[in-house]
């Protein structure tokens, strides 16, 4: 199995940077409308616009939340505007609770991947099968289901199963609460859950769940067929993404190289995982058992640990601070009296740009040493040279300015181009 994908939160634009540098395979988001995590820091529509090119600067994917249930006048009135530019941007899938958004996205949006989301809460193979006969492409499993029942999903169905590893539990089943909505007015299925279910009843938590936590059964999880690794978490920040991610990225390359055999968790990557976040430990929930007693922490919240710095300022300045270097060919081609050109190659992309035209050198003739160093001054842009052939005529002269703006129009472009690919057209 080489197509297992490590699927991180994003409630915020920078949680998403987090996620990527870290080591994501796609990530997970809300914007400003329709997302069941409505009290996140959900980017506006300028801002999905620019995490979809982010992700996509980078080899990855980014999945959009729209997994409430939807009225009747925002389902003819609204949905559209919000998505159509989205789309056109290059948005790699949606995720649906509601089958009507469903059936409105599929007829009006042909190209983009739908994905069921878990609130939709189809737990067998039947309902899988309709899903993928209605036009979905991917069904995330409900965090109720054992891994024999997974199996049997699997059996059935050509749809690509994506799973829960790690994070919040509902103590509910997928989507079917209306707890907040009887208790506070605020629906979970509108993205406005107050989470009663963690409150305190008769002085005890008698509702509240451990958080979720997979590490030990990882290779029975993606023997079952599961083959996205779901991260919960939006309403974290992004030091949490950036370590679960961390944590679970170093775990699924390890299945990939060798499989489960001989499998052990490492005690240091389990404590950095309580450090991130910890409500009384964790569960590996329902995949091995139905339900127990030892699921729910009934205690009082656990008091303020001392972490290892250490780690955390890794994180910090591993995902948060750092930056990941896109590697790129190019050559530089500057000769007398003609524009100076320069093609940059990225995988599949290929662009050449063209800037001033060389003059002779009245003093100091430019050499191929003074156009490397220029051409290596990247910045922040987030790339780096893997290879740079640079051809210099004799006796020219081009100004440091001049190469610094070929540089940038290259980079420029080359993103650019890298960017379209993903683009579509209504």
């Amino acid at each position: 199995m080489t197509d297992i994908e490590v699927l991180a939160p994003a409630g915020s634009f920078e949680s998403m940077e987090a996620a990527v540098r870290a080591g994501a395979d796609a990530v997970y988001m809300g914007g400003a409308k329709f997302g069941a995590r409505a009290y996140a820091e959900n980017p506006d529509d300028c801002g999905l616009l620019r995490a979809i090119d982010f992700v996509h600067l980078h080899g990855r994917k980014l999945y959009l939340t729209v997994n409430t249930l939807l009225k009747e006048k925002e389902l003819t009135k609204e949905l559209w505007n919000y998505l159509a530019p989205l789309y056109e941007q290059g948005l790699d899938a949606v995720i649906v609770q509601d089958y009507g958004v469903l059936s409105f996205i599929r007829k009006h949006f042909p190209d983009m991947e739908i994905h069921i989301s878990t609130q939709m809460f189809v737990a067998g193979p039947y309902g899988a099968a309709l899903a993928e006969q209605l036009g979905a492409c991917r069904l995330v499993l409900p965090r109720e289901l054992s891994l024999s029942e997974i199996r049997a999903i699997r059996e059935k169905t050509d749809l690509k199963l994506e799973g829960f590893v790690h994070g919040a539990l509902c103590y509910c089943y997928s989507g079917q609460c209306l707890l907040s909505s009887v208790i506070g007015g605020r629906s979970g299925n509108r993205g406005r859950c107050a989470q009663p279910c963690r409150l305190p009843y008769n002085g005890k938590n008698l509702m509240n769940l451990k958080d979720l936590g997979t590490l030990a059964i990882l290779p029975q999880i993606l023997d079952a067929g599961v083959t996205s690794l779901k991260i919960e978490g939006r309403m974290k920040g992004p030091r949490y993404t950036a370590g679960v991610v961390h944590v679970y990225r170093k775990y699924v390359d390890r299945y990939l190289a060798g499989g489960g055999k001989d499998w052990k968790v490492d005690p240091e990557d389990e404590c950095l995982l309580r450090e991130l976040f910890d409500r009384g430990g964790f569960t590996e929930g329902y995949s091995l058992r139905h339900n127990g007693q030892d699921m729910i922490f009934t205690g009082k919240k656990p008091e303020m640990r001392v972490v290892d710095q250490e780690r955390f300022r890794f994180l910090d300045e591993q995902y948060l601070q750092g930056e990941i270097k896109e590697k790129l060919k190019g050559n530089v081609k500057i000769l007398k009296e003609i524009p100076a050109t320069m093609e940059v190659i990225w995988g599949n992309q290929k662009v050449s740009v063209t800037g001033e035209a060389a003059s002779a050198a009245e003093k100091r003739p430019l050499d191929a040493d003074t156009v490397r160093r220029q051409m290596e001054k990247m910045g922040g842009s987030g790339f780096v040279w893997e290879e740079l052939a640079i051809e210099v005529g004799e006796d020219v002269f081009l100004p440091m300015g001049a190469l610094n703006s070929l540089r940038r129009k290259a980079i420029d472009a080359i993103q650019e181009a890298r960017c379209h690919a993903y683009q579509r057209t209504l």
